[in-house]
């Protein structure tokens, strides 16, 4: 039973993306066949993966809260990811190489897998930043993030979006 409801609740949460994806990218409104092969993509998607995102509370995502916060972050994420590519593209277009790229180690209080995978991935998404690796030391986790510029300015703005992304998905993930 489990797994059916794993399943499902997996299924519908990734058609909702699917539907607002394709909404949103479609310069038509979209045809019947848009929506039937997001249904069996959604469903094999659902099949595969859904013993790897539920563990406990099969519909956990769909709690008010959690929901409401995450659709409220998907504006900050993007408004991050857009500050991140105009200082990519300045420093692409810049006469002189204005880079010291180097590693840099951040403390982040987040426990979940799914926080850190999220945390991890939305910090690796802006352009000249990956994170390399999640580790525990002395009860603490830390990312080891490789950036572009590690010059005293640049990481303090790291930290800082590490901290604005660290405070919201806490919210989605406790």
């Amino acid at each position: 039973m489990k797994k059916l409801t794993s399943t499902v609740s997996t299924f519908i949460f990734c058609y909702i993306i699917w539907a607002l994806v394709t909404a949103a990218y479609s310069t038509r409104k979209a045809a019947l066949g848009e929506y039937v092969v997001g249904i069996v993509i959604c469903f094999i998607i659902a099949l595969v993966t859904s013993n790897f995102l539920i563990r406990d509370n099969t519909f956990w995502i769909f709690y008010p809260r959690r929901f409401g916060t995450l659709l409220m972050f998907i504006p900050v994420y993007t408004w991050h990811m857009l500050k991140a590519n105009w200082i990519a593209a300045k420093r692409v277009f810049s006469p002189r190489l204005n880079i010291n790229p180097g590693i840099v180690k951040i403390q982040t209080d987040l426990k979940s897998d799914y926080g850190l995978a999220m945390l991890a991935g939305c910090i690796t998404l802006a352009p000249g930043t990956i994170i390399m690796d999640i580790v525990d030391e002395q009860n603490k986790t830390f990312m080891y993030l490789h950036c572009i510029d590690t010059s005293n300015k640049e990481s303090k703005g790291i930290k800082a979006i590490k901290g604005d992304f660290e405070s919201w998905i806490r919210r989605i993930f406790k």
